[in-house]
């Protein structure tokens, strides 16, 4: 097959779908890759290390698309500046995708797909099985955003995290309340600590008491939900009665906080409100909360996406794109991601899995003309009772 990897034109991406390093692979598999000059450029990527692992530079984005079988891009499809068409017309007509595509926001993206036949596997469904743990995009880049959110909390705090004892007197640790204990609040949690600072953590899902203790946190005690979590691993959203207790477990640590990490989300809903702006005000002045959850409404009541606000002295800071702050990781964390995906679905020996196997079920979002997964099933019906 002929492999594309377009440059990202998101204002911000920094990362790249595809890193020298994985080329060999593909073309010893069979494949061919065609790289968009300048691809890799903001992950620091030249041109030429990818002329040297064996790709074929394209400085036409519009023949590259019309020559690939199928795409690697991070960002969903949009609005091309230079050649002024959507991303989505571009693609081949029964070619493929592989990428995030933001499917139950991007409706008339997978519409599009669906209409020109192109089979679409978007990287944020990948079903959270044992097998498809290499695959597992959204946990990539939770770490690599779980890691810049001390470092940017750190930025901000006007003190230092760790404990010193220096000839002038004891300056104390900087405590940080870790907000949603996912992959990305864990990889908080143990960044924090390895700077030194004394940590505690909140989740509502029981099973990560463990986990957090183990990091060296200490864990924030509540009547726990058992059923907090769904059967595919992700948090789930829970009660206004269930989030009020919440916010008064949460409340009760935040005199004593300098650092909040905030990272609860709910799969594809807005993420829950964890942090009033009465919270706020009890926070000391020169604290900071960062709010991973930005992106899906926020934490926090004055989270502002993309934005960071003073409010009373406390930074709040709505970061977005977090992972693209970091693009060397995580373009060669999102690379291999893709790549075993893609091996998965077209093995280079053996028969391609079909349609009742439940990873591959997973992240097809659209084939055969058709959009195929069961999450945009009730928006397609919606789409048509209109």
């Amino acid at each position: 097959m002929k492999i594309g990897i377009p440059k990202e034109v998101q204002a911000g991406e920094t990362r790249v779908a595809l890193v020298p390093g994985l080329i060999p692979l593909l073309l010893k598999d069979r494949h061919e890759v065609l790289v968009e000059a300048g691809a890799g450029a903001g992950a620091y990527f030249s041109d030429t290390q990818y002329l040297q692992a064996g790709a074929s530079l394209i400085e036409d984005v519009s023949a590259l698309y019309e020559q690939v079988d199928i795409v690697f891009k991070v960002q969903p499809p949009q609005m091309h500046p230079a050649t002024r068409l959507h991303e989505a017309e571009m693609v081949r007509e029964g070619s493929s995708y592989t990428g995030f595509l933001s499917p139950l926001a991007l409706m008339d993206v997978m519409e599009t797909f669906a209409m020109r036949k192109i089979t679409a596997f978007a990287m944020e469904f990948i079903p959270r099985l044992t097998r498809a743990q290499s695959m597992d995009a959204l946990s990539s880049m939770a770490t690599v955003a779980g890691y810049k959110a001390v470092l940017l909390a750190t930025e901000h705090l006007g003190k230092m995290f760790p404990l010193l004892m220096t000839a002038a007197g004891t300056i104390r640790p900087a405590t940080v309340l870790v907000l949603g204990a996912g992959v990305a609040g864990l990889q908080a949690i143990a960044t924090a600590k390895r700077l030194g600072a004394r940590v505690e953590a909140f989740d509502a899902r029981p099973a990560v008491r463990e986990q957090i203790q183990s990091l060296g946190a200490t864990f924030i005690e509540m009547e726990l939900s058992q059923d907090a979590e769904t059967a595919g691993g992700y948090a789930r959203e829970q009660t206004a009665e269930f989030l009020r207790r919440e916010q008064e477990v949460i409340r009760a640590r935040f005199p004593g906080v300098d650092v909040v990490i905030s990272t609860a989300q709910v799969f594809g809903k807005r993420a829950p409100l964890l942090i009033t702006n009465e919270m706020v005000r009890s926070l000391r002045p020169g604290s900071v909360i960062v709010d991973l959850a930005a992106e899906q409404g926020g934490n926090c009541e004055l989270t502002r996406a993309g934005q960071t606000i003073e409010h009373e002295g406390v930074a709040i800071i709505g970061a977005t794109n977090v992972s693209a702050m970091l693009p060397v990781d995580a373009s060669v964390l999102y690379a291999r991601n893709v790549v075993n995906l893609f091996r998965y679905l077209y093995p280079a020996t053996g028969p391609q899995p079909d349609g009742t196997d439940e990873l591959a079920r997973g992240a097809c979002v659209t084939r055969g003309g058709e959009i195929v997964h069961e999450l945009l099933q009730p928006l397609i019906r919606e789409e048509v009772s209109r």
